[in-house]
């Protein structure tokens, strides 16, 4: 056993070191830059160390647990811990929170506060992938608000405080219902409150009451996934959001909203989620549909972008639905695939403004020449995101649709029916990225346009776009390397909750 507080070091090390920033020498934006970078690249590291050397692929149970208590009263301890569903998503937070740190150069207003609050976004996020405590869980979820509203509301565009009051009133009013369920599930049936996530998993609750307790979670993660109707937030906010902000909505906020799904109306919840997953599958479908069809009609490229990561999120919540060891590891490859292809194109769309100072794709247009670098990984990027074959949305999709057909909960022709659905959103997805790559880079617009600043993508842009396209190829040609995180956990989670129940 490893007594060594990896997870605690993890955690806590963004939002210390972060706090350090205030008392750095003013002298000027650098030494800010390359103090947060080095602090993102040394936890990165560490955290590659620590599963790398201490994490058993092979064991589904939670690994490099640690449960220091923290207030008698209310019996909440500091506990955390992490297995093959939540290895994943804490590796892509690391990996994209770096890379958005390096794409932020431009930033040159209130830097020490900007970076701050990035690091102070890494530890909350990372707190709620490694919390085994439902409280802890709760309070690492709402440490990501005050930074995102700030991010937003300070370096965000013309509409930046309508957009940030947006984002705080869903994510905050969702947190209410979140807290309920929490709260209801730690005072339910026992002499003492618990708030152990491996106790409640392995309590039982009244139908009626489960699937109360499921709805109450429910809205509080699908305003995050986001889950239509209440996805109205995510195209006003990653419209107004400086890119680097929207590296990590895309990469990682929308995740932590799937993620719930998986580790509380999942694994906690699992009656409720028998009784509830045909209703998913069919949000699930409407979902891809709608995004994709309303995607074309957005001006703004940000928001375009933006409908497209609401309609792959659908995949997620169809994987779940699926109710399958194939259709769940599809999600959380989807997951991880959607983590970089989404933090790219925003990271992309951001560089292109940056030149252009333009926002609506009627009026760009024939910038393919003039910077063909930047051209080059957009169409290679975009192209992953409509999952073409050899890229990691291929993949992901594919493997959903298998978990589909394969899953033994659902008769033949429905399971044709939402395939059949599922195949109509994935013939729409081409049709906006690829209209939105004619309009940005093809015609002669913009050889005319007199505010251009024609500048291809220098080293650092460059590095950063490559550096997220490359793990896209290799999950693509090699998606075993994530299957082999999350395939027994996600094995072990489903035989021991689903399967009695309608085998």
């Amino acid at each position: 056993m490893n007594y060594f507080p990896w997870l605690t070091i993890i955690v806590v090390l963004p939002i210390f070191a972060g706090s350090l920033i205030f008392f750095l020498p003013h002298r000027g934006n650098k030494v800010i830059r390359w103090y947060t970078l080095c602090i993102c690249i040394i936890e990165l590291l560490l955290t590659t160390y620590a599963f790398g050397y201490h994490f058993q692929l092979d064991d589904p149970l939670i690994q490099l647990t640690e449960d220091y208590k923290w207030i008698d009263f209310l019996d909440f301890s500091w506990r955390l811990g992490i297995d093959g569903i939540s290895i994943g998503p804490i590796l892509l937070t690391g990996f994209i929170t770096t890379l958005a740190t390096l794409a932020a150069r431009p930033i040159t207003r209130e830097s020490r506060v900007f970076h701050f609050l990035m690091l102070a976004m890494y530890s909350g996020q990372i707190g709620t992938f490694s919390s085994q405590d439902l409280l802890l869980f709760f309070i690492m979820w709402e440490l990501e608000l005050i930074p995102v509203y700030l991010l937003l509301a300070m370096w965000g565009g013309k509409k930046r405080l309508y957009s940030a009051t947006k984002f705080i009133l869903y994510t905050a009013g969702s947190s209410a219902f979140l807290l309920m369920g929490i709260l209801g599930i730690c005072l339910y049936g026992s002499n003492e409150p618990t708030l152990n996530f491996e106790t409640s998993a392995n309590q039982s609750y009244p139908v009626a009451l489960e699937m109360l307790f499921y709805i109450g979670f429910f809205i509080a993660f699908a305003v995050k996934s986001p889950i239509i109707p209440l996805h109205t937030w995510l195209p006003d906010t990653h419209g107004e959001a400086h890119y680097s902000t929207c590296m990590l909505l895309a990469g990682i906020l929308l995740k932590m909203g799937a993620y719930g799904l998986i580790r509380i109306n999942m694994e906690l919840l699992p009656h409720a989620h028998s009784i509830f997953s045909p209703w998913l599958m069919i949000v699930g479908t409407i979902q891809i549909i709608y995004a994709a069809s309303t995607s074309p009609g957005q001006r703004n490229l940000k928001k375009r972008i933006a409908y497209s990561s609401v309609s792959h999120m659908g995949f997620i919540i169809i994987g779940l639905g699926s109710i399958n060891d194939t259709g769940l590891n599809g999600a959380i490859l989807q997951i991880i695939s959607h983590g970089f292809i989404g933090a790219a194109l925003f990271f992309l769309a951001g560089t292109s403004y940056d030149r252009i100072r333009l926002a609506y794709l009627d009026e760009m247009g024939g910038m393919a020449i003039t910077i063909p670098k930047i051209f080059t990984t957009f169409s290679i990027l975009s192209m992953a995101s409509l999952a073409l074959p050899g890229m990691s949305g291929f993949v992901a999709e594919l493997i959903v649709f298998f978990g589909i057909l394969t899953s033994q909960k659902y008769l033949l022709m429905t399971k044709i029916l939402i395939t059949f659905v599922m195949a109509i959103g994935m013939i729409l997805t081409p049709i906006y990225s690829l209209s939105m790559l004619r309009q940005m880079f093809y015609g002669y617009k913009l050889f005319t346009a007199t505010n251009s600043y024609f500048v291809d993508s220098g080293p650092r842009e460059f590095f950063v776009s490559i550096s997220i396209l490359l793990p896209v190829i290799a999950i693509g040609i090699y998606p075993d390397f994530v299957f082999s995180l999350s395939v027994d956990k996600v094995e072990a989670l489903l035989s021991n909750s689903f399967y009695p129940s309608f085998l």
